[in-house]
């Protein structure tokens, strides 16, 4: 295998025994948690646009905010990514003899951070200057796709704690910069032939 970190140290019994658990719950809970687990992200695309069609109706600022929050959110994908890479941790189901939900990654593929968790919980600290009550839904999403990418036995729970940190750290950064210069852009997008973007007709 390829030289790497070993994360089973620092929490691999708490991992083993979430596992676990999952191996003895009942089918219907496993599959509503492996599908969620998958797809679940799509969810926060959801929620975002819906920010983006209710801002057209708040003005052109509140419209550039909440355009900006996809944007974030790579952003934190994009750091999250560069950590993977510099701290190449073994996937928990190439250290640890257990049975998983989810197939296990090929080598290379490394575990920490989880990018999952630092979508959601960018998504969803983004989502919080756009709207309160979208941010709130978006907050319950990002800690159940945390938590079910330990059910399914894609990470360790140190894995999502960090996804987690770090997406809401790079998506908090990224939402104040730009929120500085909100106005500024709108006033520019309304002069082009993007201002539907922007603007409710």
């Amino acid at each position: 295998m390829i030289l790497a970190f070993d994360g089973s140290a620092v929490d691999g019994s708490a991992y083993t025994e979430v596992v676990n658990l999952a191996r003895h719950a009942p089918a219907w809970l496993d599959d509503t948690v492996s599908a969620w687990s998958t797809y679940g992200l799509a969810l926060f695309a959801v929620l975002m646009t819906i920010g983006w069609w209710r801002a057209r109706r708040a003005g052109a600022t509140a419209s550039v905010t909440a355009l900006a929050v996809p944007f974030a959110v790579v952003v934190a994908y994009g750091v999250d990514a560069a950590l993977k890479l510099l701290v190449r941790e073994y996937r928990p189901c190439q250290s640890l003899r257990v049975t998983t939900l989810e197939a296990c990654p090929a080598p290379g593929d490394w575990s920490f951070p989880s990018n999952h968790a630092a979508i959601a919980a960018a998504a969803a600290v983004a989502l919080l200057f756009v709207s309160r009550w979208l941010g709130a839904v978006a907050m319950v999403a990002a800690g159940a796709m945390a938590a079910s990418r330990v059910w399914v036995g894609a990470h360790y729970p140190h894995d999502v704690v960090a996804g987690v940190v770090v997406g809401a750290l790079a998506a908090l950064l990224a939402m104040s910069a730009l929120r500085r210069r909100a106005e500024t852009l709108a006033l520019r997008l309304t002069a082009t032939r993007l201002r539907p973007l922007v603007a409710a007709s």
